[in-house]
């Protein structure tokens, strides 16, 4: 294990919940989750699942929109994701008058596209399941899925952002000790 073990009491819980968001610090950009660095993807974690709460219930979404589990299923993360950054560039205080006009429209794709994201990974209100994944001929079949009882979503969420970063964090600390000391370059 990594020196740099994030703790539950280390997280931001308080941004779990929030209904206001405060002006960004730098302009939107759209975010790769694959290439973030530990301590940019717990922000990055924290930040969307604050909007996202903030999404379903002013907009009154049920769970096949957006169900609890949504950070479990890239699917639904990347859809998410790139909903949000629509929503910060279309309310952008320099952003044209008829931008959320556009963000609405293309927030009734987006709806229809996670209600379909949401039916193909069988994730629901009081359980979820990995995204069943199809094998292809010659491949190794896939482990069975078994459905998980959703208990507490803000504590599994909390826990699930933590395993995240620190298995991001391994993985860079994996690769800073491939670089050679003298050179700085991969060995």
């Amino acid at each position: 294990m990594s020196d740099y073990n994030i703790e539950p009491d280390e997280i931001d819980v308080g941004a779990l919940g929030e209904d206001s968001f405060d002006a960004p610090s730098e302009p939107p950009h759209p975010v790769n989750w694959n290439l973030l660095s530990a301590d940019d993807l717990e922000a990055e974690w924290l930040e969307l699942n604050r909007w996202v709460d903030w999404l379903r219930k002013t907009y009154g979404l049920p769970a096949s929109v957006i169900p609890p589990f949504w950070h479990h299923h890239p699917e639904l993360v990347w859809e998410l994701s790139a909903l949000h950054l629509h929503w910060l560039c279309a309310y952008d205080p320099d952003q044209n008058g008829s931008a959320p006009l556009g963000w609405h429209r293309d927030f009734v794709d987006a709806r229809q596209r996670l209600r379909d994201w949401v039916a193909v990974s069988g994730t629901r209100l009081d359980r979820d399941r990995p995204t069943r994944q199809t094998t292809w001929p010659g491949e190794e079949p896939a482990p069975q899925v078994e459905d998980i009882v959703i208990e507490d979503r803000d504590d599994e969420f909390t826990d699930f952002v933590l395993a995240e970063v620190n298995v991001r964090r391994a993985q860079e600390d994996e690769f800073y000790r491939t670089l050679d000391a003298e050179t700085g370059e991969v060995s």
